[in-house]
């Protein structure tokens, strides 16, 4: 019986991530997240990453105060740092990560250049995936 190979980040990420400048209305940034119906977006100015704007940081950052309807940008309330991950780190450094920095959402580099996103759900789903492989053979 041979063991499965480990997954890596590279394995289970999403690879054609979206983005939005970092001067687009918040507005605007809903809308590519609900069209495409994905829970964050990648923020850049000039086309180089600053940070990632999240479901999460819209609800506790800008609906309490109401600022939607404001013109308030993402990059106002985006997340930053970005926190990223190498492509062939296992699925297990990859939760440790989020974990260590209380993030549900990593960006993925290969060679110095983002390769696409890794989620919470990505890790379990990779993770299960190699438990059910170990637990039919």
């Amino acid at each position: 019986m041979a063991i499965p190979p480990t997954l890596t980040v590279e394995d289970v990420m999403t690879k054609d991530f979206i983005s939005v400048d970092s001067t687009d209305k918040v507005l605007a940034a809903i809308k590519v997240m609900t069209d495409n119906d994905i829970g964050s977006v990648l923020v850049t100015k000039d086309e180089k990453p600053l940070g990632i704007l999240t479901e999460r940081d819209i609800l506790k950052k800008v609906c309490p105060q109401q600022l939607c309807t404001r013109g308030i940008t993402a990059g106002k309330v985006m997340s930053k740092p970005l926190i990223h991950i190498n492509a062939d780190a296992g699925l297990g450094q990859a939760s440790s990560l989020m974990s260590l920095k209380n993030v549900r959402r990593l960006l993925v580099m290969d060679k110095g250049e983002i390769v696409g996103i890794v989620t919470q759900k990505d890790v379990i789903k990779g993770t299960l995936e190699t438990f059910m492989s170990l637990a039919s053979m």
